[in-house]
């Protein structure tokens, strides 16, 4: 039986490429399949923005090599970052409470 962290990897190359399937390079998402992902996984992130222009500045942010795609381990690092994040926000709550 897989342990909850290879779930989880295997959850997240499931999800990338479930997007990343829909339009030209199949192992890359161009800023549509970005978006969709965004929109679709991370609803409740993107509604608390105001900025119009967040996609753009997430797929700028992370598209390391410039080629206007988002590859597996430029997604990844917006995963960990959102985890680190999130994490960070956790502990800070358990600070707060004294625990």
């Amino acid at each position: 039986m897989p342990t909850q962290l290879a779930m989880a990897m295997d959850t997240l190359i499931r999800v990338f490429h479930r997007y990343s399937c829909k339009e030209g390079d199949r192992f890359k998402l161009n800023k549509g399949e970005l978006k969709m992902l965004l929109q679709q996984e991370f609803t409740d992130f993107l509604l608390c923005q105001k900025d119009p222009q967040l996609v753009d500045k997430i797929m700028q942010d992370l598209d390391a090599n410039k080629d206007n795609k988002v590859d597996f381990n430029e997604f990844v690092v917006m995963v960990v970052a959102l985890t680190v994040a999130c994490n960070d926000y956790f502990v800070e709550q358990l600070k707060k409470k004294g625990k």
